[in-house]
């Protein structure tokens, strides 16, 4: 009876943890849903850049600039002025050797002092010639001498009035001859044009040149000039005396201000554009010619 009753009891406890496990064919509990992620806003496309200025590059020049060349050919005595040395103008920067030229100058004063005197002893002649045939006239009107006399003397003062003028062009052409040669002596002296710096010395000591040879390359450092184009558009939008901003990629630590000194008045059909010259205003600073500089032109509205 006791083996009965626990057969019972241990049946009800199966039956009872059997009614706690779940079935596998039940449904899964569903994933919490993910929130819809809202459309992005649409964003205007940001408007093309308006010119509001042109911007305009080139080298800074002057306008005094130049290669001295030689004048005549001949021989570098000596050299003056080097690279990099400030001169005024008319200062001797190089010497050729003067010696043949001098010399043929001494012979061509010598030869005009020789005409000059030439030229005195025949208007010395022509005043004797002069005196006889006045006084010849008065005797021919005395009776005292012949016809034939009287012209005779009369040509020869005459004849004495050409000598003079045949010897007053020799003398001339000696002058002339004596003056080509001082300008040949001047050629021998290698001088500054204008105040400058010499940038270049191509010659030395010794150097046999050429007539047309370079020999130095001197450049004012003053004033400072920007020439540069501008689109058509700018035509009677720039005026002379107007001021523009100046800076060079090389110095980004200076501003300065150039004025308008030329515009053109034409546009170049071929490119649409107007050549326009700026000066440099105040002091320079570190710029130099031969640098790249930039001006701001206001487009216009």
């Amino acid at each position: 009876m006791v083996k009965k009753i626990w057969v019972l009891a241990l049946t009800a406890g199966l039956l009872t943890g059997c009614g706690d496990v779940k079935s596998d064919n039940s449904p899964a509990t569903p994933p919490a849903s993910t929130p819809a992620t809202a459309p992005a806003a649409t964003m205007p496309a940001p408007a093309p850049p308006t010119d509001t200025s042109f911007t305009a590059s080139g080298p800074l020049i002057v306008e005094h600039q130049i290669e001295i060349t030689a004048q005549r050919e001949g021989v570098i005595s000596k050299i003056y002025s080097q690279e990099g040395q400030r001169v005024k103008a008319g200062a001797l920067l190089a010497q050729l050797d003067e010696r043949q030229v001098t010399a043929n100058l001494e012979a061509a004063r010598a030869k005009t002092r020789s005409i000059e005197n030439d030229l005195k002893n025949w208007q010395a002649e022509a005043e004797v010639m002069k005196s006889d045939y006045a006084r010849a006239q008065k005797a021919s009107a005395e009776g005292l001498i012949p016809q034939e006399q009287l012209e005779h003397a009369k040509y020869k003062a005459e004849s004495e009035q050409w000598d003079i003028k045949r010897v007053t062009e020799l003398l001339n052409t000696a002058r002339q001859e004596e003056r080509s040669l001082e300008l040949e002596m001047e050629k021998n002296r290698i001088v500054a044009p204008f105040d400058s710096l010499v940038a270049r010395r191509y010659a030395r000591e010794g150097q046999s040149v050429a007539r047309g040879e370079r020999l130095f390359w001197v450049t004012a450092e003053a004033p400072l000039l920007l020439r540069f184009t501008l689109p058509e558009k700018f035509m009677g939008r720039v005026k002379v005396g107007q001021t523009l901003p100046l800076t060079s990629p090389d110095l980004p630590g200076e501003t300065h201000t150039a004025k308008i000194k030329e515009v053109s008045p034409v546009v170049d059909p071929s490119s649409g554009t107007i050549d326009v010259l700026v000066e440099l205003q105040g002091a320079r600073g570190e710029l130099r010619p031969g640098m790249t500089a930039s001006v701001r032109v206001d487009a216009p509205h």
